[in-house]
């Protein structure tokens, strides 16, 4: 399971630092593609898989699901860690997600998500974010 908050910086060459406490859960290959709220998603094998299984899933006829597949599959990358724990991040990817120089890098549970750090504080700082009000909109959720 991935959790916690880390916070990185990108080198000149768009590479980044993932936690070491992640390097081990990740393998030696993963995935890493554009996500929502745009941050960059990044799945172990398995997940991915278990990714790709739903997504096959939906029914192509209904055009939100064509444009579901276009978005995870096209912007998809399979990469590994490089000696250092870096992974190279393609200049569409970093574009899709504001990334600059600083990034937080967080666990969500099966996946890894990757924030431009901006974004990230953005994000938190939406008065909608927090366990009332979402506890409240998500009725089938009990803490």
């Amino acid at each position: 399971m991935f959790i916690g908050e880390y916070q990185h910086n990108l080198d000149t060459k768009g590479r980044i630092t993932l936690p070491s406490k992640f390097r081990e859960e990740l393998g030696e290959e993963f995935f890493i593609t554009k996500g929502m709220d745009n941050c960059l998603f990044v799945y172990t094998q398995e997940e991915w898989i278990k990714m790709d299984e739903k997504i096959n899933g939906l029914k192509l006829s209904r055009k939100e699901a064509r444009g579901i597949a276009r978005l995870f599959y096209a912007g998809a990358i399979n990469v590994s860690l490089d000696k250092m724990g870096r992974v190279l991040l393609p200049q569409t990817l970093r574009d899709y997600a504001k990334l600059k120089k600083e990034a937080v890098v967080i666990g969500v549970s099966s996946r890894i998500e990757i924030w431009d750090k901006e974004s990230w504080e953005n994000y938190n700082d939406d008065d909608e974010l927090n366990y009332d009000i979402l506890t409240e909109k998500m009725a089938d959720i009990d803490f």
